[in-house]
């Protein structure tokens, strides 16, 4: 491969003739947290971070711990603002900087604390380890045993391009922190958008508020009430073929992903038809270990499902989508959690208890008027998810093309 003029090979890839290669160890100090040890800790109790509080790019202060620290402790664990916390195990190099969002806290030793020695930039820092780690790179540094962690030493000899000015770094650092900012700021909202989602559904579901042109009492069915059929899928596991007919299971359902399915063929499929076809308008509910899931068939389909699913097909003069959105409540979620075997493994519903649940039914035109509110705000959340997954992929190009110097900013 011909080398790009300006540029040359170096340990970490193609890089800017004028930036170096260096490691971790020489840029910053690195010190691991405060053991663990209930019975051994003395001292005053001070509030800790521990492996699952530091997520990619921010701190979350909900998971914090409390543990008794010696005066020693206490000046060598207390984080300062720009420490850079990085994951010793579990998503190994997952990384926050710490920007005192409380006054006064500590951290154990499942986590690295980096604190630049020759002014290396720590936000500049935290993007080339979402790198390493999303290429793959730190597991070359990982230490297998019992469980995978990233022990000091290791950690120490990693290798990182440094651009040769401190204005570069900063330049860089700045431009993927406004995608981070851009980032955080779409899932800060997709998250209120959610929580009033829950809320409309609280109470347009339950009659606690009703839309003003509705006035009419509304009734408590069951799921057997306003469904014509409910079954289940084939209790038997059918040849998988590499293309052919799509054949759903629990795992389509709980992760709403429907394109990517195992496929069986056409001579099997039309055998298990006789059973139950899956059609647009019918509704799929978990019934084998994540219970009480649904998906709402609006599409055109022609495929087959498994015994872990049940199919709802909702009787004419009711709408689905209505029935579909009450899936989603908490009391509906609840209410098939009292009707599941308490002691199977995996958790079970048994097919005649799914037509015990009661659903509260108003009049048709008000359950479509209900399901399309509902609908427009999943629209709304989907094409915010669809953009939060674009800027994701856009911060990804902005890291392969800024960390390797293939753009300069100066």
């Amino acid at each position: 491969m011909e080398m790009k003029p300006g540029y040359k090979q170096t340990e970490v890839g193609l890089i800017p003739e004028d930036w170096d290669v260096t490691t971790v160890g020489n840029e910053f100090s690195i010190q691991l947290g405060k053991m663990l040890d209930s019975e051994k800790n003395v001292g005053v109790p001070k509030s800790y971070l521990g492996n699952r509080a530091v997520q990619w790019g921010r701190i979350d202060l909900n998971d914090l711990g409390v543990i008794r620290m010696t005066p020693s402790d206490l000046q060598r664990f207390r984080l300062l603002k720009g420490d850079l916390l990085v994951c010793e195990g579990g998503e190994i190099g997952r990384a926050a900087i710490w920007n005192e969002p409380i006054a006064e806290c500590y951290y154990q030793k499942a986590l690295h604390r980096l604190r630049p020695i020759r002014g290396y930039k720590v936000q500049l820092m935290l993007n080339v380890l979402q790198r390493l780690a999303s290429t793959g790179y730190l597991t070359n540094f990982v230490t297998q045993t019992s469980i995978a962690h990233l022990p000091k030493d290791k950690f120490e000899k990693v290798p990182i391009p440094r651009p040769s000015s401190l204005s570069e770094q900063e330049a860089i650092a700045e431009a993927l922190s406004d995608a981070d900012a851009l980032i955080e700021s779409l899932e800060q909202l997709i998250a209120k958008k959610r929580q009033i989602k829950q809320g409309a559904m609280q109470e347009l579901l339950t009659g606690k508020k009703r839309l003003p042109e509705f006035s009419g009492e509304w009734e408590v069915k069951t799921l057997m009430d306003v469904c014509s059929s409910i079954t289940d899928g084939t209790h038997f596991t059918p040849q998988y073929m590499e293309t052919g007919i799509p054949f759903y299971s629990v795992e389509n359902v709980t992760a709403n992903n429907f394109a990517d399915t195992k496929f069986i063929s056409v001579k099997e499929h039309n055998q298990l038809v006789k059973r139950c076809k899956p059609e647009k308008g019918d509704i799929l509910l978990t019934r084998i270990g994540a219970i009480g899931d649904t998906k709402l068939i609006d599409w055109d389909v022609e495929a087959s499902i498994y015994v872990s699913l049940a199919l709802l097909k909702v009787k004419h003069g009711i709408d689905s989508r209505y029935i579909h959105c009450y899936t989603k409540c908490r009391q509906f979620r609840l209410d098939i959690e009292e009707r599941s075997l308490m002691n199977a493994s995996p958790k079970k519903i048994n097919m005649g208890e799914i037509g015990g649940v009661p659903i509260p039914l108003p009049e048709l035109a008000e359950q479509t008027a209900i399901a399309a509110i509902l609908s427009d705000m999943d629209a709304e959340i989907a094409a915010l998810e669809a953009k939060l997954a674009k800027v994701r992929q856009l911060k990804q190009g902005m890291m392969q093309e800024l960390l390797t110097g293939r753009v300069r900013l100066i």
